[in-house]
This record gives structure tokens, C-alpha cells and sequence, in this order.
């Protein structure tokens, strides 16, 4: 009797699972549509479909909000933080995960902050500082303040690529005379470029998606696609709902085909797996 019980209350339990992720995704769904049927919408109000279709709205979008130059500004944005969080990161990553020196455990913690910290919580007094030093309002204004939480991103993504690799091989390596560029180059880098690449396309999509940061420090001519989608929601004067959302539809369309792109050369299991490969005996 209660074994029965016990099986009825799993497959309950796995029915309501299941019951709260299908509802979940068919309301992101329906969201989603939604704002992509308004963009293409002559007129909708009221009904279930649109008076009409057309794409005019897009093409009003991108001049009443200059797509072309917060595209432009987007894409310096991200590949710039790309570019130095793997530049900072991977060697910091390194380190970490082969030395042990005193307050590793308090280095690692602060690098933990920025992750576990809402972003809002320092993003007010780091665009202060950035404003007080002349920074705020410009694009590396914008570029240092996403760092901070992009290069502890990649640290900690790439702790456990490294951690994998057999130390042996290293030591193999200088025994035959490798230097420390050489053995990084032709040894080191061909094993962590899995690692490295999913480290970096996650960061491209984080920086893409990052609101909070860049609202702080950004300026007129340092706006991203997201902050420029939240002015053009919330600022003052009529706008077309069909405009704000094309505009809606490319900011999204942006951030998925680079997210696609991540999870097609990343396996997401690689970044959440910190068990060393044994030696072989």
C-alpha cells in the first residue's frame, strides 16, 4: 500500500513538473508572438489577428531610433569586453587553478562577488566613480563597467577546463625545453580552446543582454540596443507601439542568433563539470 502510494505521489509529482514547464514555455511563446505579430501589424486592436500585415515598421524603426548606430555602438561594445575579458581572464583562470598561494579563498570569493551581487547594487557606485574620473557617458565608460562582471565570468568558466588537464603534461613539456609562451601556444591553447570559446560566446551574449551596467554609463552616443529599446518604451512623446516593437524583434533577433551559435559549439555540461581526468596508472 505504500509502495503505491509512494509511486502515485512521483508520477504526481512528474506531472506537475512537467504541467509548470510546459505552461511556462507556452506563455514565453505566446509573449514572444505577440510582439513579433504587432511588429508586422497594419493595425491590431481588439481582435484575434491584425487588420493587415506590413514590414513599414521596421523601416521606421531603424530611422526614428538610428539602428545603424546603436547597432554599430553594440557590436564595439560587446567584441571590446570580448576581446579583454578573455585577455584578463584566462591567465587569472590559470592561475587559480594551478597555484596555491595565501588568500586564494578571498581572491576567489571576490571574484565571486559580481556574479552573486545584483548588478544594480554596484553599478550605482562604480558609475560614480566612472563619472567623477570622466569615464561615465563614454563607450569605455560602458566597456569597464561590463567588465566587471565579464571577467570573473570567465574565470570561473574556465577553472574547470583547466582543472581537467593533466599537470604532467605541462611538466612533460619544459622538460623538453618549452618556455612558458611555447608550452601555451602549442600545448596549452589547443586543449582550452573548446573552453575559451564557450567562455567567450557566453560573454558576447551576457554583454549583449546587460541592462543595468550600461543604462548607468551610458551617454547619448554610447547607448546599446538594450538601453536604446528602454528609452524608446519609457522616454516622453507618442511612438508607435509596431515601431518599439520591431525594434523589440531585432534586439532579440541579435541576442539569439549569437546564443545559437554558443550552444552549438558549447556543450553546457563542460561548464558545470569540475572532476579531473584520473592518470592513467
Amino acid at each position: 500500500m505504500t509502495t503505491t502510494l509512494q509511486r502515485t505521489a512521483g508520477r504526481l509529482w512528474i506531472v506537475s513538473v512537467w504541467a509548470a514547464v510546459i505552461l511556462f514555455i507556452v506563455n514565453l511563446l505566446a509573449m514572444i508572438a505577440a510582439v513579433v505579430t504587432s511588429s508586422f501589424a497594419t493595425r491590431w486592436l481588439g481582435t484575434w489577428f491584425p487588420a493587415g500585415w506590413t514590414t513599414r515598421w521596421y523601416l521606421s524603426a531603424w530611422t526614428e531610433f538610428q539602428l545603424d548606430d546603436l547597432l554599430i555602438v553594440t557590436v564595439e561594445v560587446v567584441f571590446a569586453v570580448v576581446a579583454i575579458s578573455g585577455i584578463l581572464g584566462v591567465p587569472a583562470a590559470y592561475a587559480l587553478a594551478r597555484r596555491e598561494f595565501p588568500g586564494k579563498k578571498f581572491v576567489t570569493l571576490l571574484l565571486l562577488l559580481p556574479l552573486l551581487v545584483p548588478p544594480i547594487t554596484y553599478g550605482i557606485p562604480l558609475a560614480t566613480v566612472l563619472y567623477q574620473t570622466g569615464l561615465g557617458g563614454t563607450l569605455w565608460g560602458v566597456i569597464l563597467a561590463n567588465l566587471v562582471p565579464t571577467v570573473p565570468f570567465v574565470v570561473l568558466v574556465m577553472m574547470p577546463f583547466i582543472e581537467q588537464i593533466d599537470p604532467r603534461i605541462e611538466a612533460a613539456a619544459r622538460v623538453f625545453g618549452a618556455g612558458t609562451l611555447r608550452m601555451f601556444v602549442h600545448i596549452l591553447l589547443p586543449l582550452l580552446l573548446p573552453g575559451i570559446l564557450a567562455a567567450l560566446l557566453l560573454v558576447l551574449v551576457r554583454t549583449i543582454a546587460m541592462f543595468e551596467l550600461t543604462f548607468l554609463t551610458a551617454g547619448p552616443t554610447s547607448q546599446t540596443l538594450v538601453v536604446a529599446l528602454y528609452y524608446a518604451v519609457f522616454a516622453s512623446g507618442v511612438r508607435a507601439v509596431q515601431s518599439v516593437d520591431a525594434m523589440a524583434v531585432i534586439y532579440m533577433a541579435s541576442t539569439l542568433i549569437w546564443l545559437v551559435i554558443a550552444l552549438r559549439f558549447v556543450n553546457p555540461t563542460q561548464m558545470v563539470t569540475r572532476a579531473k581526468q584520473q592518470p592513467a596508472k
